[in-house]
């Protein structure tokens, strides 16, 4: 029989195996694809795409490597399954035009049998069935008997890379769990007896649009070993996750828990598992530079760490864990990918983050979906009373009791019926079973057991229709996304454990009644001035636009409205809203504010602060400064140039940022909103993760290079299909009509934008960016300046290195200096101050050592520390507990208010009786509000509710004297 052995040992022997065979050993690719049109690696294969397509040319004739792979199409089958995963590694020999079918089976066995020694009266291997060569091969060269190599279809055993182009048949190599049940039926899609560990590619053809099949020049080899599988059979373990590969994982969430795996139920067994094996692929996946976010692979990097969080709630695990897992996840990729280790500090800064922007919603979310579910369970139960009545009507009458449904589930009657009409049959098939299906047996009737199991069948079968024909609201799942931050996914999967289904067209359909609103928020005024102005539109004109030429006009004023109300004249110190019918103010739009200016006529004049735009109508808000502004009357409208300028700089400028970060970090950035004010500019991207400083720096730089490059700006009004043929880029929140404004700094930036703009980049003179920070998941902000802008920032950031300088009696250039100086002072004082708390901490227990009490051959200390951290209660308790023996100690302090520290540490012998320190103390730690865990012999928890820790601390007491009575 086989050796054992560890995943190390297999993934290392793979890959000698294959190097002494002339194979190049090649590190694992990135799970960030460089593939564009694949979200994650998900096969060893992957990165040699290129390569089986003909698109470049190998650097090695053969290649061998364990690659790192994320697949996520199947995650609902994670920890169900024996062998179902999210991470997993895929060793992989290569080919490029060099062997082919005959020494790659020839490889395999030998690998299979020699080198990790299984049994070849256990193997099953498979073929296309088309394929006689391979089914030749492996019968007369390597000897495995006809019986037990399967011929399957293309479903199972051809390789497409899609529609056309290479493709080949395969080979796949099975182990036998139970060889005992002989060789008469041999079904490799029983999971339960085979598993399938080694697949071999064959790239021999090629497929044209008409799907005919042509040899292919260079003949190629694509071969894949389950890593996890291997490790599975060579381990003798019961399922993948038992392995050493993650079962160290699993015993560190575990341990967090307070659970014995070997002990525990079904479902708890499961949530272990999901975390065993997420926890593996969010620390791969950080280390691989991804960042959570709602977008793509940072989306996937989401779900699966919230996931972990809850499976970890489910087993009971209280507060943050996810970077205590982790470490175990760390620790288990030394050998093969040490980059890891390297990430540790990112992995966990990452987890952390996600895991308690989770914690804050997970709470409410799972509440309020718990009422969702127990109103659904109400109407399940009415639905089913429904159905039986419906059962035993007449047809006259079960038209109501379909209606009575239909409201009910808020279903279509015919979906209703449908459903019932299949309940229907299934109550056919139940009646054949015995002819005393129509009336209930008597107490002496031989079949009254088969009438009893019929009755809870049908019972069964009316729940499983109750729950088809319920969902969990579009709506319901919409407000648990939009409100508390709740993934869909997670909804589902809850509701699944209830066998309910989500309506996920409703939930769609919620989603972009949102992204209307969201559209709509940005372009509605003041409800007053709408009212009027739908009662005016039958009568007035719509506002002419002059501004992109003109800076001042004479216009006549078309609408006057006072509190939003129309008026024919109104005096000086009245706020006012006018429409004129043309003006050179540009009104609020594509993020630009509105111009600043004034109204001039005779002995009038309005100060206009803002301009918005409402339909065809821009609306000036102003207020009059003298005189007497009457509708009818005439005006010259005049922008406040500075303020335009200064607006345009910000403009423009936006449009090269933009340009700059396409160019420089992600050529699939898109602008998220903006803001074009006087003082500043504001841009909002999709971006999974912060920008460099060294990225923020180069942006910068190169914005600055367009503006001396001095680029004169086009602009052209197109049709909107020709506009977008020339590659311009849409602003975010505008709407398009059929004729589009382009502006084009030729080389540098092309986009459809309504708003104003330097006529030559170096007008905007310089651009300066103030900060990059994050705004929303996936979403970052760069917040500049430009142009006359950055002379008042650099002015404000003077005065504040002046002031400081006079404080600290330094030079500017001296300031990093003498701050890094007084943080340093300031950081050993903290260190003294916490190393006296310590010392404190450990002098106040010694006096406690006098209230220990015993319990037979145990000592207990239940006892109150005042004034004392977290960190100095912990070593408190494990220096008390060294000092008693064998015994149990509790501490708890209130270090301050509201605030509740806890820690148990219990001897080896108390742990061996049966008490362990993590799951007692989070049990403790809910009586104040809160909770925790940790290791058998020593954990901390914390809580709220300080005015509960006496009760708590009495509970602890009882518990402990109770259970170490009962050990002696």
């Amino acid at each position: 029989m086989f050796t054992p052995l560890s995943g190390t040992q297999i993934r290392q022997k793979f890959l000698d195996f294959y190097a002494a065979r002339g194979h190049q050993i090649l590190p694992s690719a990135s799970l960030v694809p460089e593939d564009p049109t694949v979200l994650l690696t998900i096969a060893g294969m992957l990165p040699f795409k290129p390569i089986f397509l003909g698109q470049r040319s190998p650097e090695f004739p053969r290649a061998t490597t364990s690659q790192k792979c994320i697949r996520t199409n199947d995650i609902e089958n994670v920890g169900r399954t024996a062998r179902h995963h999210t991470f997993f590694e895929m060793l992989g020999n290569f080919s490029f035009g060099d062997y082919f079918k005959e020494q790659a089976i020839a490889w395999a066995w030998e690998l299979a049998t020699e080198v990790f020694g299984l049994p070849p009266e256990r193997l099953v291997v498979s073929v296309f069935e088309e394929d006689d060569e391979a089914f030749a091969l492996w019968r007369d060269k390597i000897g495995i008997p006809a019986h037990r190599i399967q011929r399957m279809g293309e479903k199972d055993n051809f390789w497409v890379s899609g529609p056309t182009g290479p493709c080949g048949p395969c080979s796949e190599i099975y182990y036998d769990f139970h060889p005992e049940k002989g060789d008469a039926h041999i079904d490799l899609e029983d999971d339960t007896r085979f598993i399938e560990f080694y697949n071999l590619v064959f790239m021999q053809y090629n497929r044209d649009a008409e799907g005919k099949l042509t040899p292919l020049q260079n003949q190629n080899i694509d071969t894949g070993l389950g890593l996890e599988r291997m490790a599975q059979i060579l381990q003798r373990v019961q399922n993948n996750y038992e392995t050493d590969l993650i079962f160290p994982i699993i015993q560190a969430a575990a341990e967090i828990a307070g659970i014995d795996y070997a002990q525990a139920d079904e479902s708890t067994k499961v949530s272990l598992k999901v975390i065993g094996d997420h926890v593996r692929s969010v620390v791969h996946m950080i280390t691989d530079g991804i960042t959570a976010s709602n977008i793509g692979r940072g989306y996937v990097l989401r779900r699966l760490i919230r996931r972990v969080v809850r499976h970890g709630r489910l087993i009971g695990i209280e507060g943050e864990f996810t970077t205590r897992v982790a470490e175990a996840a760390i620790a288990l990729a030394d050998s093969a990918y040490p980059n890891v280790r390297l990430k540790e500090n990112s992995i966990k800064t990452e987890l952390q983050r996600e895991e308690a922007q989770f914690l804050k919603t997970l709470d409410r979310g799972e509440k309020l979906l718990a009422e969702i579910l127990e109103k659904i369970e109400i109407k399940v139960k009415q639905i089913v009373k429904a159905i039986q009545r419906w059962e035993e009507s007449e047809e006259t009458q079960r038209q109501r009791i379909l209606q009575e449904i239909s409201e009910l589930s808020d279903l279509p009657i015919e979906s209703v019926k449908t459903t019932l009409e299949s309940l229907k049959q299934q109550q056919r098939l139940f009646a054949q079973e015995s002819e005393h299906t129509r009336q209930p047996p008597d107490e002496a009737d031989p079949l009254k057991e088969l009438w009893a199991k019929r009755e809870v069948s049908l019972e069964k079968n009316r729940y499983v229709a109750a729950r088809t024909i319920l969902t969990v609201s579009g709506q319901d799942s919409f407000k648990l996304y939009d409100t508390y931050g709740f993934p869909v996914e997670l909804t589902q999967e809850i509701a699944e454990e209830k066998n309910l289904t989500v309506d996920l067209e409703g939930f769609d359909a919620e989603m972009e009644k949102q992204r209307d609103r969201s559209r709509e928020a940005h372009e509605t005024i003041d409800l007053t001035v709408q009212g009027s102005l739908d009662t005016l539109a039958e009568h007035v004109h719509a506002t002419e636009f002059l501004g992109y030429v003109e800076r001042s006009a004479t216009a006549q004023v078309a609408v006057l409205l006072v509190n939003g109300k129309s008026a024919e004249a109104a005096e000086a110190g009245t706020e006012v809203q006018i429409i004129l019918d043309k003006t050179p103010f540009y009104a609020e739009s594509g993020g630009q504010v509105g111009d600043r200016g004034y109204l001039s006529g005779d002995a009038v004049l309005v100060r206009v602060h803002d301009v918005k735009k409402e339909s065809d109508f821009f609306v000036h808000f102003g207020r009059i400064e003298r005189g007497t502004l009457q509708v009818g009357g005439t005006v010259t409208a005049q922008i406040d140039q500075a303020c335009r300028r200064r607006a345009q700089a910000n403009h423009s400028a936006t449009h090269l940022l933009q340009a700059a970060l396409r160019k420089l970090v992600d050529d699939s950035i898109s602008q998220a909103g903006s803001l074009v004010a006087f003082d500043r500019l504001r841009f909002d991207f999709n971006c999974p993760r912060p920008l460099t400083p060294e990225e923020v720096q180069q942006v910068e730089e190169q914005v600055n290079l367009w503006v001396a490059e001095a680029h004169t700006a086009q602009i052209e009004v197109v049709p909107i299909a020709e506009a977008k043929a020339k590659g311009a880029i849409a602003m975010f929140g505008e709407k398009y009509g059929d004729q589009v404004r382009v502006l084009d700094f030729p080389g540098v930036s092309m986009e459809l934008c309504g708003g104003t703009h330097v006529s030559n980049t170096a007008e905007i003179g310089v651009f300066k960016i103030i900060s990059e920070t994050g705004v929303a998941s996936g979403v970052r902000r760069i917040e500049a300046v430009a142009g006359p802008s950055v002379l008042d920032y650099l002015n404000v950031r003077d005065r504040v290195v002046r002031d400081l300088s006079d404080r600290f009696k330094a030079k500017p250039e001296e300031l990093t200096d003498r701050v890094t100086s007084l943080q340093n002072e300031l950081k050993n004082t903290q260190k003294q101050l916490e190393t006296a708390k310590a010392e404190l901490a450990l002098a106040k227990s010694d006096q406690l050592l006098g209230q220990a009490e015993s319990v037979g051959t145990f000592k207990l200390l239940v006892a109150q520390l005042e004034g004392v951290d977290p960190e100095s209660l912990k070593t408190a308790a494990e220096r008390l507990a060294q000092k008693l023996g064998e015994g149990a100690v509790v501490l708890a302090s209130v270090p301050e208010p509201d605030k509740v520290s806890l820690v148990a540490a219990f001897s080896p012998a108390v742990v061996k009786s049966g008490l362990q320190a993590g799951k007692f103390i989070g049990a403790i730690a809910k009586l104040c509000g809160g909770g925790g865990g940790g290791r058998p012999n020593l954990a901390q928890a914390g809580g709220r509710d300080a005015s509960k820790l006496p009760e708590a601390l009495a509970e602890a007491r009882e518990q402990l004297h109770r259970s170490l009575s009962n050990a002696n």
